[in-house]
């Protein structure tokens, strides 16, 4: 394993914006609002990119209240940073032009990653990239509405192994003015199975050398980072799955990159418990109501708990709690002393994987005709 931060520049230019060191918060729905982003930047001393969850463009436009909470930025984020999810290249342009106009963000990542069937069935994510002249379409009309603003964009290998995409679609970005790729390497039939591929991280990195290419999947630790950057070439690294429950990682990545590997968090049970609760008061404070802050922290719990002495009872009732105060005293009952346990660094959350991707009927059967996608393929809700 390297034991020094890569050779390169860590410098990531997104625009008039450096990431340094390189690496970026996966948007995840449902994961990744205010308060984890608050969490993960504090954590990293402020370096880095946290990018929000999914928004829907339609949702945006319309103005969903639900939507406008998930693009609340603290007054500490910069640079504030959207990710939207859309199919119809009119809607996406209105979207993103309402982004621009009224200072929303200043930065805006385009979703064609996603791989849940709600995303895939209206042709949107990662079934997306394989209508060449749609990607092509959806992306004139986001650089063009941003003005100034960078626009990026993350995807997957393809929808399967005989529907590879990203090579053609990473020339598409290229050509129509996106700033940034970031890749994960999967087909969205894997979803988050296996092992992420990232010789494929490497190929984009040589076909579109004119920006940077960022890699994403199986980041489990600082040292997976500093390997996939030497191994690939890529520009920088997205974290998704490795920080759950464990938003401290930005700390060893940020360690990582400056030269500093030695310095690697492993924190005892009683500082967990400890971020555990901040979590849990964020969230309430961002939601307005301590007792649904707690409620939307439980699926949390499970990750932050994973590898310790905690017994399944307990466990379960930690999963349950309904107030600060349940939440610290459940806590409080466990041996807090426990050190960091052996082997919690490596995969968790989500591992599933061979599934069938819904698509619209005939998606498949030309991968240049987008006729029928339009403003009802849009999905109307944001975030998980």
């Amino acid at each position: 394993m390297p034991t020094t931060a890569p050779t390169q520049n860590t410098t990531l230019r997104i625009g008039p914006h450096a990431v340094q060191p390189p690496v970026v918060l996966a948007p995840m729905a449902g994961i990744t609002n205010a308060p984890f982003r608050t969490l993960c930047r504090e954590f990293s001393g402020g370096k880095g990119l946290f990018v929000s969850e999914m928004i829907t463009t339609r949702a945006l436009v319309e103005r969903n209240e639900k939507t406008m909470q998930l693009i609340h930025f603290d007054a500490t984020e910069t640079p504030r940073s959207i990710q939207l999810y859309g199919v119809d290249p009119a809607t996406v342009g209105k979207a993103v032009r309402m982004i621009a106009e009224e200072d929303l963000a200043d930065h805006i990542d385009l979703n064609f990653g996603c791989p849940v069937p709600k995303v895939t069935r209206k042709g949107g994510g990662s079934a997306l990239p394989y209508k060449r002249h749609l990607l092509r379409a959806i992306l004139r009309e986001a650089v063009s509405g941003a003005g100034d603003l960078p626009v990026t964009m993350k995807m997957r290998k393809g929808i399967d192994d005989d529907h590879i995409t990203y090579l053609d679609a990473g020339r598409i970005a290229v050509e129509e003015g996106v700033t940034a790729i970031a890749l994960h390497g999967r087909t969205a039939a894997q979803h988050y199975g296996g092992t992420a591929d990232w010789d494929a991280i490497a190929r984009l990195k040589e076909h579109v050398p004119e920006i940077p290419v960022l890699g994403n999947g199986d980041i489990w630790s600082a040292q997976d980072a500093l390997r996939m950057v030497r191994e690939t070439g890529c520009d920088g690294v997205v974290v998704g799955r490795g920080c759950l429950g464990r938003p401290w990682l930005f700390a060893d990545l940020v360690a990582a990159f400056e030269g500093r590997p030695e310095d690697v968090a492993r924190p005892a049970l009683r500082e967990v418990a400890d971020v555990m609760v901040r979590h849990a008061t964020l969230l309430g404070e961002w939601i307005g109501d301590e007792s649904k802050g707690v409620v939307d922290f439980r699926k949390h719990v499970a990750w932050y708990l994973k590898g310790f002495a905690v017994g399944s009872e307990m466990r379960k009732r930690l999963a349950v709690t309904s107030s600060l105060e349940e939440l610290r005293a459940g806590l409080d009952e466990l041996d807090l002393d426990q050190p960091w346990p052996v082997g919690a660094d490596g995969p968790r959350g989500r591992t599933s994987g061979n599934n069938r991707v819904v698509l619209p009927d005939g998606w498949l059967k030309d991968p240049y005709d987008c006729a029928g996608v339009g403003e009802d393929a849009e999905l109307d809700t944001s975030g998980g």
